[in-house]
């Protein structure tokens, strides 16, 4: 057995011995991402060796928490979109940004002991990490990736809470040795992040560097990961760079808030980049496709380009929007579409643990130097929000909307629509959270301040049109021809426990509460007796569904319960 499998088990083993002196002090060992000291306790030093979270204490046992998961309310609603509000004074406040993402992760990731992502897990971290031209560590250039001292935060949020360095993997398919930009690594500023962070970026199981694989010697398991995509239109197989699509991984893709020639690159086309050379190459068209060698062809389905094809005049009659824009390059409605089927091919057999666009500056222009700012460059505006939900095409709509556009103006979002991946165009008909101090608050979409940023997609330059170079995408469209994606329907008035939530010494349990109509709502926390020991909510709510929550151990000592009372309707709950 190797050493750290055994130190591992014996961590685990001993996480169900109690300490009573621990108990006593009523004492929770914080976890920590240093070096154990030697005045540690043995079981400490050997719990933390194994990569496991700090034990914490509970009615007098001490137990190694073995999972992480998601916020609950999270968790429980794939179909909504949260909005965090930052602080960041500047895009170059490297402190502020740092800060954004520490408080982040503690605001949505916990620990707990019943089964959800064993911290044994590769964690997959995808940051927008494209080509920069040797700019993305300039002030000029850095709004081209996600921004590396928002990332440091997040990291080291989610090492304070007890994921160990060691399982985070951060890649960039471009950056393998027959990427579009190898080398690019060094000018982005990730890689002295990676190691004051202890992450893995440029290095793999196998002993080689990122810029060393090609194609022909990558290894499967460690270095590269096969899917097959038995729904493909372009795909039958697709290789991820490890540990994309690994099966005890769990991706987190944090994108960056910017144009590009595809429209948006968000959620979505981040995870473009998990992809191996050449099959990260979706912009190149299906001419450019079929030019490579026949042991590359076999991965694309044999008749991709006749599929490609008859998908494109189908949505051309349609009347998707731009569609017309001729040529059969990238840059016309044949090549969007082209590029759009192998993005949702992709996301057919890619699950998503957690989507986040970091917009704390959003970026307008190509998506790298080029823009509509002086001198044609890109320009990065100040606009201090995070985007984040469990469906990337979901988070991307709202995105895509604060970033001043009509998402039904995209093809990509009906060719999802179409193909099952999201069940919504209209981003009115999302939920949305503002996510506060004391949690998520169901706030409408029209709340929030959009920022304008001009895109270069398909530009109406063609049949006696003028359109500028970089444009919005701004005009009406008429969603009621797309039925389907509404808000769940609430029946009736209802309250439930959702579980709880432990960020380090704290920890608290969530209760949802949901109405079927805008109305007075009282939620109480209240002793076995009757009597109201916390009023958690009061007053007038939006119809939907809403959060509260409370440290644990709060109230009269023995049974607590919830009582929710709307207008003609009142429920308990025993939590």
């Amino acid at each position: 057995m190797r050493r750290r499998d055994f130190l591992k088990l014996t961590a685990l083993a001993v996480a169900e011995v109690v300490l009573a002196a621990c108990a006593r002090m009523g004492a929770t060992p914080r976890p920590s991402a240093q070096p154990a000291r030697e005045s540690e306790e043995p079981m400490q030093k050997a719990t933390k060796q194994a990569g496991l979270a700090t034990p914490t204490v509970t009615g007098g046992q001490v137990r190694a928490k073995r999972y992480f998961a998601l916020h609950p309310f999270i968790e429980a609603h794939p179909e909504a979109v949260f909005i965090v509000r930052t602080r960041v004074g500047s895009k170059t406040d490297a402190e502020g940004k740092k800060q954004a993402g520490l408080d982040l992760a503690q605001r949505i990731l916990t620990l707990q002991d019943t089964p959800g992502i064993p911290l044994t897990h590769k964690l997959a971290i995808k940051p927008n990490l494209t080509c920069t031209s040797g700019q993305g560590n300039t002030e000029g250039g850095m709004g081209i990736i996600t921004d590396r001292y928002f990332m440091e935060g997040l990291i080291e949020g989610m090492k304070k809470l007890g994921l160990p360095a060691e399982n985070m993997y951060l890649r960039e398919g471009n950056w393998l040795g027959e990427g579009y930009c190898p080398g690019d690594a060094q000018s982005t500023g990730y890689v002295e992040m990676a190691e004051r962070t202890g992450v893995h970026l440029l290095d793999f199981p196998s002993g080689r560097k990122i810029q060393e694989l090609t194609l022909s010697t990558l290894q499967e398991g460690t270095e590269v990961i096969w899917k097959d995509c038995p729904e493909g239109v372009v795909f039958r197989r697709i290789g991820y760079v490890a540990p994309f699509n690994q099966e005890d991984s769990w991706l987190l893709d944090v994108a960056k808030l910017k144009t590009h020639g595809m429209g948006m690159t968000l959620c979505v086309k981040n995870l473009q980049g998990m992809c191996v050379p050449p099959y990260v190459r979706f912009c190149e068209g299906v001419e450019n496709t079929l030019k490579h060698p026949a042991h590359i062809l076999k991965d694309f389905q044999p008749d991709f380009a006749e599929h490609v094809e008859r998908l494109y005049r189908e949505h051309l009659e349609a009347g998707f929007p731009r569609w017309d824009r001729p040529g059969r390059d990238w840059n016309s409605g044949y090549g969007m579409e082209m590029w759009a089927q192998r993005t949702c091919d992709s996301h057919s057999v890619t699950q998503v643990g957690l989507c986040l666009i970091e917009g704390i500056y959003g970026r307008n222009g190509n998506a790298f130097m080029e823009g509509p700012g002086p001198g044609g460059k890109a320009e990065d505006f100040l606009t201090n929000v995070l985007i984040l939900g469990k469906n990337p095409f979901r988070v991307d709509i709202i995105g895509t909307w604060l970033a001043g556009h009509e998402p039904g103006n995209l093809g990509l979002f009906h060719i999802a629509r179409e193909r099952g991946l999201v069940d919504v165009l209209d981003p009115l008909e999302i939920p949305v959270y503002l996510w506060e101090d004391e949690g998520p608050k169901l706030t409408p979409l029209t709340d929030f301040e959009r920022v304008p940023l001009k895109t270069p997609y398909l530009r109406r330059d063609y049949g006696g049109q003028s359109e500028p170079a970089y444009h919005m995408l701004d005009e009406p469209f008429d969603y009621s021809k797309f039925p389907g994606g509404k808000r769940a329907r609430i029946e009736r008035p209802g309250v439930r426990l959702l579980g709880r939530m432990c960020a380090g010494r704290s920890e608290r349990k969530i209760v949802e509460y949901a109405l079927a109509e805008d109305g007075y709502v009282r939620l109480e926390l209240c002793a076995r007796d009757g009597r109201v020991e916390r009023v958690l909510a009061e007053g007038r709510f939006r119809k939907g569904v809403h959060m509260a929550s409370f440290p644990c151990g709060e109230g009269a000592p023995g049974p607590i319960y919830c009582r929710f009372q709307t207008p003609g309707f009142e429920e308990r709950i025993e939590v």
